[in-house]
């Protein structure tokens, strides 16, 4: 048997195999509210038909102005609930788990989406916002955001506690908390973004307030049945910033308030760094995580090939896999890597429909 296909279990929820697929913004929700559509349906739809043993949608915003475009989705009204839920019931009659990556873009937000022609912060006459930040510090070339308050602060964390409650009423199974890519949590936690000087900045324990507060109040609103993910960025690659180091003490914390698995990947936070991008690139952030923590934890970052993951799980350098681009050219990966693994086509992830693609 295959140890990407041996199931994985997490407090009550067992996921059919450890190919996950890792959250993707697609920038095509209804145009300002938020709504997932037929596009959510079929894309995500389609890797659940093509074996994905999780299937985690897209950043899902958690208020208006926590978007990272006026395209983006969200989950922070009971219509966008609905939405989901039809989605989920589909997803779920495939034999999928699913999850929602909540999140807030922070001074990444009211920016186009990669298919506007343009870049950079979208202006109030055309549908944009005022962004809103840990400090007043602007993300490369976008308009410079306005200063959260220590109130403000606090309906953040707000915004997600209700957040997790709509996506357990969607039918989620997993709730994934977007610390990561230079979005608002990361935003703090980084000393590179992070210039306050109150109890929210400063130090580790101040830069990482905010992220034990989600945590916290989301772990009390998520049933206990049910994991919490966190995604991390390891390392934003540029010195004096966010290191591995302190991805390792911030997993340890979280998994102390209950998170229950780690999904590392990197950057994000400057726009200029230099990663060091090739095969796997990642493996090693998550490999540090597991060992410092013994957390369960996700590997992600250049990931395509059947027996380049199935030897990071047989390494111990993760525990599942989650594929990005490699899931786009590709919604029926896990089929693909079951042929070429030479699993037993009665113990490979096909639908009936599609049953006879496991005939050799």
């Amino acid at each position: 048997m295959s140890l990407l296909f041996e199931p994985l279990t997490i407090r009550g929820v067992t996921f059919a195999n450890r190919i996950f697929l890792a959250p993707m913004c697609q920038y095509s929700a209804t145009l300002q509210d938020g709504m997932p559509t037929d596009w959510h349906l079929v894309h995500l739809g389609s890797h659940a038909i093509g074996g994905y043993g999780l299937i985690l949608t897209e950043a899902a915003a958690v208020s208006p102005e926590g978007r990272i475009s006026p395209e983006d989705v969200g989950i922070w009204n009971e219509d966008q609930q609905h939405a989901w839920a039809r989605i989920n019931t589909f997803l779920h009659a495939q034999g999928a788990a699913t999850g929602v990556q909540l999140a807030h873009a922070g001074r990444k937000a009211s920016t186009y989406s990669p298919f506007a022609g343009r870049s950079g912060s979208v202006p109030a006459d055309q549908g944009g916002w005022t962004a809103v930040a840990p400090s007043a510090q602007a993300f490369g070339d976008y308009r410079e955001p306005v200063e959260l308050t220590t109130d403000e602060i606090s309906g953040v964390v707000r915004d997600f506690r209700a957040a997790a409650v709509r996506a357990d009423a969607a039918g989620f199974d997993v709730v994934e908390l977007h610390a990561a890519h230079g979005y608002l949590i990361h935003q703090f936690l980084s000393p590179l973004s992070n210039l306050r000087s109150d109890g929210y900045g400063g130090d580790f324990a101040g830069r990482s307030r905010l992220l034990a507060e989600i945590v916290t109040t989301v772990r009390e609103v998520w049933p206990g049945h049910k994991p919490l993910f966190v995604r991390f960025s390891g390392t934003d690659w540029t010195e004096g910033g966010w290191s591995i180091e302190q991805t390792q003490q911030a997993a340890e914390l979280v998994g102390r308030l209950g998170a229950d698995f780690i999904d590392v990947s990197s950057g994000g936070n400057v726009p200029a760094a230099d990663i060091p991008v090739g095969p796997g690139y990642q493996v090693p952030l998550a490999a540090a995580v597991k060992k410092a923590t013994g957390l369960p934890t996700g590997a992600v970052g250049l990931i395509t090939d059947p027996a380049q993951a199935e030897q990071i799980l047989s390494d111990g350098s993760a525990d599942a896999v989650l594929l990005a681009r490699a899931a786009l050219r590709e919604p029926g990966w896990p089929l693909r890597a079951a042929h070429e693994l030479g699993l037993p086509a009665d113990k490979a992830p096909y639908r009936p429909q599609y049953e006879r693609g496991a005939w050799r």
